[in-house]
């Protein structure tokens, strides 16, 4: 090697050593720890590795650090632990040891007292007015004998229900206590993804009352078939916040202190926290919120349309986003028929808001007031044209949320099995995530839990049953007549598909057919 090119690469290692001392030097000045980089801790450690001599710690909070704690300061005090125990009676099969053996044991057996159950069950939820109201989830709260309320300060207070909205997973409770304290509201329009946010809640037991978690906004606007079945008209806050069992209905805030949802539903494999959890946006709980305190109930927005995607196809023939969603059909002499909208129209934006998932269009429309007018971009045959609609009324009972239930003459054959069906559709396939528009049967609308339907066959809510009794059944005067052709008391075998994320699965169970009373 020659002296020129030794010296050359000699400079090069000199100006890098040198280049390293600066940058360590002014990275440690600039982050105030010049300190813990001296030479003579450095020397001592290396002379005496054994030595426990103290590393200079930072200072007691950094300005970052003061946020989340002035935050949790501001937020705690409005934040409530919600108790609610369940009471369930179920007739007792078991005959007393005294009657066993006697000719009227069967007798004592059916007239034996109903046995009483309780449970507990734990959620959080936060106060909304100081004089005692408090918003939390719906499914907190559903089907609770008693409800008890722990505040931060730690009093306890029995709580009375004033109204709920399944539809939206939302309810309002309220204690008999004034001056209590409260939260701001944010925006909807505020919230980003990336932005820091903090959840509080009580996860898991009773003894982890409020307790605070921070993350970010890792999505907006998620909508999907199982966060649909807990809530028709939201389109989520998705947060890698900490949310666990039992955060349900407690308050996602962002660094201001302001509320921008309601804990409300995880992803999970484990049933515990794995960096998914969903908020319900702000919008939402403000307008049913409002509603529910006010009247008890809530309204909402009807346009009249069934409606499903495009198709990529269709996206680049009309030049319309994939998030678009075009209109199937039109409810006779609804707010959509009286403005003309047609089958085969793409509606693209709602007031401006581009569409980025066609099921967004039932939330925004779905958290609208009936009366309320609305502006369509809609694509017709590749025509672009706006279309004003004043909306209607959505019956919760006709509609049921898009499933529809089955007609009361047809469902005496199922009254005894405790379920309701309705015939399976291409769009019903859509609205519940299953992709296979072959498939044919009669899907589950309504199951009762107390039903050996439910307990025994486990049987679920929007599963398809596609055969009875090894025969095949394409409609609900099918699945009835299937279903009166067995004799009472008969077990039988019930063949299932049942969605699971965007595949689908198949078993076979059994059903007993209750005996005639």
């Amino acid at each position: 090697m020659s002296a020129k090119r030794r010296a050359s690469i000699a400079a090069i290692v000199v100006v890098t050593f040198v280049a390293g001392i600066l940058a360590a030097t002014f990275g440690a000045n600039v982050l105030g720890i010049a300190h813990r980089v001296g030479s003579d801790t450095v020397a001592s450690v290396a002379n005496d590795p054994q030595s426990n001599a103290p590393v200079a710690s930072l200072p007691d909070s950094t300005p970052f650090e003061e946020v989340f704690v002035q935050v949790a300061d501001i937020v705690n005090p409005a934040v409530v632990q919600i108790r609610s125990e369940r009471v369930s009676r179920s007739e007792s099969n078991q005959t007393h040891p005294f009657f066993e053996g006697f000719p009227f044991e069967e007798f004592f057996r059916r007239n034996m007292p109903p046995q009483e159950f309780r449970s507990q069950a734990l959620g959080s939820g936060l106060i909304i007015r100081s004089d005692g109201y408090i918003i939390t989830n719906n499914h907190v709260i559903q089907g609770a004998d008693e409800l008890e309320v722990k505040l931060f300060r730690g009093d306890f207070y029995d709580a009375e229900v004033v109204g709920t909205d399944p539809n939206s997973d939302l309810a309002v409770i309220k204690i008999a206590a004034t001056g209590l304290p409260t939260i701001p509201s944010g925006t909807k329009d505020e919230i980003r993804v990336g932005q820091w946010v903090m959840a509080f809640g009580s996860p898991l037991s009773e003894d982890l009352g409020n307790t605070v978690t921070a993350g970010i906004v890792s999505g907006i606007g998620r909508t999907s078939f199982e966060l649909s079945r807990l809530n028709s008209f939201s389109s989520f806050i998705q947060t890698d916040a900490a949310i666990n069992p039992g955060n349900s209905g407690g308050p996602l805030v962002n660094l201001r202190g302001e509320l921008i949802g309601i804990n409300s539903a995880i992803f999970s494999r484990s049933g515990g926290y794995q960096g998914v959890g969903f908020a319900i946006p702000v919008d939402v709980v403000s307008n049913v919120t409002t509603q529910l305190i006010d009247s008890g109930t809530v309204e909402r927005g009807f346009l009249g349309v069934s409606f499903g995607p495009v198709s990529p196809s269709l996206s680049r023939a009309l030049d319309v986003p994939r998030g678009a969603a075009q209109v199937e059909s039109i409810t006779e002499s609804s707010a959509a028929e009286k403005a003309g909208l047609r089958p085969g129209d793409v509606i693209t934006t709602v007031d401006g808001f581009d569409l980025q998932d066609y099921n967004q269009l039932r939330t925004i429309i779905g958290n609208k007031l009936p009366g309320d007018s609305v502006e369509l971009s809609v694509v017709r045959e590749g025509d672009r044209k706006k279309v004003t609609v004043k909306l209607g009324r959505r019956d919760e009972d006709a509609i049921a949320q898009n499933l529809g239930r089955a007609d009361s003459n047809k469902a005496k054959g199922m009254e005894a099995l405790g379920i309701s069906v309705r015939a399976v559709t291409p769009e019903l396939l859509r609205q519940i995530g299953v992709s296979d528009t072959k498939i044919s049967g009669v899907i589950i609308t309504e199951i009762s839990q107390s039903s050996d339907a439910y307990r025994e066959a486990d049987l679920r809510e929007r599963d398809i049953i596609t055969e009875v009794d090894k025969k095949g059944v394409q409609n609900e005067d099918e699945f009835v007549r299937a279903i009166d052709s067995i004799k009472p008391g008969e077990l039988f075998l019930v063949k299932v598909v049942r969605p699971a994320g965007e595949t689908t699965r198949s078993f076979i169970t059994a059903l007993n057919k209750p005996a005639a009373k």
